[in-house]
């Protein structure tokens, strides 16, 4: 590292190759880089690259050496890099000047191509039955011991119906642990009675991370619902929800009430002095008069000042917890005399509504990369591909979204860790009297294993087991790992 912390010089581990058994070099990671922030591919990746909104200078001098410079002081460094995939270029270089990077990998022809310095390749996909991966066994890791890595022959992922098929499935021992690794609440009980059995292995990770969101579409707000775009709108929401109920009710004790986006579980970056919104409905029917909507024709519900219902949708995942909280969410705010239609979707449908713009709230999370907001600020930046209320804005659209920006920037930069929490404590505190998104509780984690998969160290951020793939085995009784 250079003395102003902005140059790294990167030696590459020799004799490494891709799964296909071309060696990887730095034009690897120049060809990553260049695809990542390729304009045409429009890459969600490429905000989470960049500092202070301008790519990073990558050179390679020689096929195993990389020389990155970061356009302006960012404290976390070469973390950054978490955020990039290595790709093939002996692969994918073609596609990508040929303008057909996007359709290069697909469901017919991915599977059994798709050369990756990781412990698994794709090899199989059987539409709607299963994923398979197998070993690579170019594979560069070792263990303590100097066996080679990963330790399983293969990986399969059973593609069910839903949640309810995928935990019986669990329960009676054909698979050995859930994709996504936590639990339901509602299935906590009869693992538990499994665990005590021997059955299952049962792990209580902490609290969640990844809380879900009520967000509100605020690039395009549909005529006649301007008070969308209102926070006092938004805070009487919050305000008339009662998260305990939620808690006791959906969550049947697991979870914990938030009010943003930085639960408990991250305990450096939490701040409990963001505004809090205590379950209040007089305080809720309060905010939505001082914004001009009452109820006009004694009905109970809420009109505007045209005489038109006060009413908008909820866009949410079918059969899916977060449809019973959407559910809790619409009796509340009927109660604040407010009118909620719930439409259920699949999420590639939902997906498509968001990017059309053409929603009034969606509820629905998203995974967080890191627990340092720095790794995040696609999620915080007004330019960012996930900063889902209005995303990639060309100039900041409010002025407390410029405010968040430009701490965000001051954030990265700051030299010390509580320089760095102090100002992101003043983002979350904008970020809560404003509320562009909504959050009401956060899980509580547990996963269950079958006692039979070994190597497991659960964690809050997914993949919650699967992180460290190269290193889980399975064991019996009789014999030691195995694959």
């Amino acid at each position: 590292m250079s003395a102003d912390g902005r140059t790294y010089t990167l030696r590459l581990r020799q004799g490494i190759t891709f799964s296909d058994g071309a060696p990887f070099t730095s034009a690897d990671v120049l060809f990553s880089f260049a695809a990542v922030y390729d304009a045409k591919l429009q890459s969600n990746l490429s905000s989470g690259l960049k500092v202070q909104g301008k790519p990073l200078h990558v050179a390679a001098p020689d096929p195993s050496t990389v020389v990155i410079t970061l356009p302006a002081p960012f404290t976390p460094g070469l973390r950054l890099l978490d955020n990039l995939p290595i790709l093939p270029k002996h692969q994918l270089e073609p596609s990508l000047r040929a303008g057909t990077f996007a359709d290069a990998w697909g469901v017919t022809n991915g599977p059994g191509r798709m050369a990756g310095l990781g412990p698994f390749v794709v090899s199989e996909y059987a539409p709607g039955q299963r994923i398979t991966l197998t070993r690579n066994a170019h594979y560069w890791r070792k263990d303590a011991a100097g066996g080679s890595l990963p330790y399983l022959d293969g990986v399969v992922f059973e593609i069910a119906s839903g949640q309810d098929a995928e935990v019986q499935r669990l329960e009676a021992g054909s698979i050995d642990l859930l994709t996504q690794a936590d639990l339901r609440p509602q299935d906590y009980a009869t693992v538990k009675r499994l665990r005590d059995r021997a059955a299952l292995t049962l792990t209580d990770v902490g609290v969640g991370v990844d809380p879900n969101v009520l967000w509100f579409n605020l690039a395009k707000t549909a005529p006649g619902r301007a008070y969308l775009q209102q926070p006092e709108f938004r805070q009487a929401i919050s305000h008339a929800v009662d998260r305990d109920a939620i808690v006791n009710s959906v969550y049947l004790g697991a979870a914990v009430p938030v009010y943003g986006p930085v639960t408990p579980g991250n305990r450096v970056w939490f701040s409990d002095a963001a505004p809090k919104y205590p379950h209040d409905l007089a305080r809720a029917k309060a905010l939505l008069a001082g914004i001009g909507l009452t109820d006009r024709n004694g009905d109970g519900m809420l009109e505007d000042a045209t005489g038109a219902p006060v009413r908008f949708s909820i866009l949410t995942q079918g059969g899916n917890i977060r449809a019973q909280t959407a559910t809790v969410i619409q009796e509340h705010l009927r109660q604040a005399g407010i009118a909620v239609d719930i439409v259920p979707l699949d999420f590639p449908s939902i997906a498509q509504r968001w990017q059309a713009r053409d929603y009034d709230s969606i509820y629905y999370g998203f995974q967080a990369s890191a627990m340092d907001p720095a790794m995040n600020l696609d999620y915080w930046l007004s330019s960012g591909s996930i900063h889902f209320w209005n995303p990639e804005q060309k100039t900041p659209a409010t002025a407390w979204e410029r405010q968040i920006d430009e701490l965000m920037q001051q954030q990265v930069a700051a030299p010390t860790v509580e320089e760095r929490k102090r100002l992101f404590a003043e983002v979350q505190r904008i970020f809560g009297e404003n509320l562009p998104g909504i959050y009401f509780v956060a899980p509580k984690v547990s996963i269950a294993t079958s006692p039979r998969v070994a190597g497991t160290e659960p964690a809050l951020l997914d993949p919650k087991i699967l992180w460290n793939p190269d290193t889980l085995n399975v064991t019996d009784a009789a014999s030691a790992p195995h694959r």
